[in-house]
């Protein structure tokens, strides 16, 4: 009798451990972050870059009795609404774009743009930006637009609150090197025989302005000048050298205390 009611304790014991068990692909029942910030989170901006969409990422899906049909294309498309991210539970797991998502580089996922694609995310609770990557599906709850990789979540400071009110822009960059940001009707040719320059900082101090401008003279390798207008001088970086990776540089400048740096194209 003592033997029976210990073999019936075990088996309810593996039912219920097998209950609790994680159910899917997933070793996790619920998201989370790593405990520990590692060094390798991405900080940088994905760079946007021409990329083919994959014709199966294209074909219409359905989730928890939802349809969805994908983009064609994700050339002039804008969105506002809900940010929320994504970590631990789906870390080297397959994203829908074929790839392993890894939560610290800089990407994301949408329900119907086209994969890949890239955007810009703008945190209108507190203006941060950021570009990512688009290459998986989701986020599937209601009133929520994209769900943001963990390293993207921690440059737009969304960790904590979970969500945040954004902004979506999709950054398109066509066969011929065009690229245009959200709805914006100007098209910018990223490669160009035209002059470049890169805007880096708006000061009332000319003198002040000059010095940062022979720093980053010397520190780049590249010429400086400075425009006065609207009652402030400008300093910027240029004429850029088509042989310079300008979101590159720009990246490299947003690290380096100058969060504001932006492209401008002479056409």
């Amino acid at each position: 009798m003592q033997q029976f009611k210990l073999s019936n304790f075990i088996l309810l014991l593996c039912l219920i451990m097998t209950a609790c068990a994680p159910k899917g692909r997933y070793h996790q029942h619920q998201d989370s972050a790593p405990q520990v910030v590692p060094h390798n989170v991405t900080v940088e901006d994905a760079v946007p870059q021409y990329e083919p969409y994959a014709p199966a990422n294209l074909r219409p899906y359905t989730i928890r009795g939802v349809n969805y049909q994908p983009l064609t294309t994700g050339l002039g498309f804008t969105d506002s609404g809900l940010a929320s991210w994504y970590g631990e539970k789906f870390h080297g797991h397959l994203t829908s774009n074929g790839e392993i998502y890894d939560m610290y580089k800089m990407s994301a996922a949408h329900k119907t743009l086209p994969l890949p694609s890239f955007a810009r995310i703008t945190n209108l609770d507190n203006g941060k930006q950021v570009v990512v990557r688009v290459n998986d599906r989701g986020p599937f709850h209601r009133g929520r637009i994209v769900d943001l990789s963990y390293a993207a979540a921690l440059k737009l400071d969304v960790l904590v609150t979970g969500t945040a009110n954004v902004k979506l822009d999709v950054v398109h960059v066509s066969e011929t090197g065009e690229i245009t940001v959200g709805r914006q009707k100007q098209v910018i040719p990223m490669l160009s025989d035209k002059p470049a320059y890169i805007q880096v900082v708006a000061l009332k101090d000319k003198t002040r302005l000059n010095q940062i401008g022979k720093s980053l003279q010397t520190h780049y390798q590249l010429p400086y000048r400075t425009i006065f207008a609207n009652n402030i001088h400008k300093l910027q970086l240029g004429p850029i050298p088509t042989s310079v990776n300008i979101p590159d540089l720009i990246n490299k400048l947003k690290k380096h205390n100058y969060p504001n740096a932006y492209p401008i194209y002479i056409q």
